[in-house]
């Protein structure tokens, strides 16, 4: 009995099998027909016991116009604390009003003589590069 269910599972798997004979897998009684299946799902365990997920929290935004003009709200990376306070602008270093906050300039509105010109120059060249050798094997 035990061999022809053996012999039924092999011809079943011979199907699946190219080139390889049923005679081969029966070779003694005591050959045995493996199956694999998929694992078992595990179960999402929540921290600790009982305890609920704690959904995901956005940060608060300031809506106060009081708050925005005489605070950096947003600078305070820590948990505790506040945002520091502005202080007026004669304590700040001339340079930092001196920084540049619109787009970034083009190449033609720069001065071939300076430094930021060949700069500018070597990075799209690098980007022109990259983009004419992407998927390309070197």
């Amino acid at each position: 009995m035990a061999n022809n269910v053996l012999w039924c599972c092999v011809k079943t798997l011979n199907c699946r099998i190219v080139g390889v004979y049923a005679e081969r897998f029966v070779s003694s009684p005591l050959s045995v027909c493996q199956t694999r299946g998929y694992a078992k799902k595990v179960a999402a365990k929540a921290k600790g016991k009982g305890m609920a997920k704690e959904a995901f929290k956005a940060p608060e935004v300031c809506k106060d116009p009081v708050r925005l003009t005489t605070h950096a709200v947003g600078v305070n990376v820590f948990k505790q604390g506040e945002d520091p306070a502005l202080k007026s602008p004669e304590e700040y270093p001339e340079w930092l009003f001196q920084l540049s906050l619109g787009p970034p300039k083009k190449l033609s509105d720069l001065d071939p003589d300076s430094r930021e010109y060949w700069k500018l120059l070597r990075k799209e060249h690098m980007w022109r590069f990259n983009r004419l050798h992407k998927g390309r094997k070197m």
